[in-house]
Formats: structure tokens, sequence, C-alpha cells
């Protein structure tokens, strides 16, 4: 073999070699992705189209929830909240529509105190993916109910027992996340 024919066969062995590691790294990445988002990684594929603007979102998220101060719940405040909550659960029998409203608050107080930005719907969803996939459909459910309720269509009483489990279950999430972490009230 001539010394071009030996450098040309280095330059495809380097090529080859590099295209590898790309695509295990992608690969590598795409599982990193899937498994932290579970199921909301096949929603952001479903929303944004191609699985690489998807994957480019989620990163996306993540960069933005390490630029967050989240931080526990003190164990007081975390007592009030589950207090509040208890009674909210109460007020359902004779109020349901007033419960249901009143658990979307407490789960927005939640946030805040937390240290994730409320406001924008769609925003709050995308900073909860990060660290509460597994709870997210809930909330997309209740607050779709809540959305429904706002705009006049008719909303059950089964519709709000529905979203009340739903917001519970990311009630839950957010209140006993960290919960062994110290922490100050501010």
């Amino acid at each position: 073999m001539s010394s071009s024919e030996l450098i040309i066969v280095a330059v495809v062995a380097v090529v080859l070699i590099g295209a590898l590691a790309w695509w295990a790294a992608t690969l590598r990445r795409r599982h990193a992705l899937q498994s932290q988002f579970g199921n909301e990684y096949e929603v952001v594929i479903d929303e944004q189209g191609t699985r690489r603007d998807a994957e480019r979102e989620l990163a996306a998220r993540q960069d933005r929830h390490e630029q967050l101060n989240i931080r526990p719940l003190d164990p007081q405040l975390r007592q009030y909240y589950t207090e509040k909550w208890r009674a909210t659960q109460a007020r359902f029998v004779d109020e349901p529509d007033a419960a249901f409203d009143e658990a979307d608050r407490l789960i927005s107080d939640v946030m805040v105190d937390r240290g994730y930005p409320v406001g924008d719907v769609d925003r709050q969803m995308a900073d909860l993916s990060v660290e509460h996939s597994d709870v997210l459909t809930h909330y997309r459910t209740a607050h779709d109910i809540a959305q429904g309720s706002a705009q006049g269509r008719t909303t059950t009483t089964e519709d709000f027992r529905r979203g009340m489990v739903h917001y519970r279950a990311l009630f839950a999430a957010l209140l006993e996340d960290h919960a062994d972490a110290p922490t100050t009230r501010r």
C-alpha cells in the first residue's frame, strides 16, 4: 500500500470513528431525555414535529430549570399547605366548583414558594416537566377542566372531582419533593 492509500484509509477510519462516537452520544442523550421526561418526551415530539426539535426543546427546558431557584418547602410551610389542602377537600362536598378553584390557587401558591415562575401555563408545564414529568399529565388534565369551566363549558361535579384527584397528584409531588432537605423560609 502506498502512503497516499494509507492516508486515505486513516482518514476514512477517523471519520467512521467520529461518526460512531457522535451516534453513540446522540443515543445516550436521547435515552437520558427519555428517562428523565418519561411520557413528556413523546408529548414534546408531537408538539415539535420532529425528534430533533423535541430534544432541543427538552434540553432548553433543562437549561432554563438550572437557572431557576427551585427550593424545598420548610416543614412549617409544608404543614400549612397540607392543612389548606385538607380544608379544600372538605369544602368540595358543599362547593365543588369553589374547592376546585381553590385547589388551583394552592398549586400556584406552592409553585411560587418552591421558586417556580407562574403566570404562563405553558411555561409552568415546561418548567415542571424537568422534575415532575411523572405528574404533568395530571396537571394538564386538571388545567383543561379549569379552562373549560372558566370558558363556560358545562362542568359536572364528577369533572371537578376528577380534576381534584389530578391536582392532588401534582400537589403531593410539589409538597414532598426534597422534603428532607434543610431550608429556610424566605
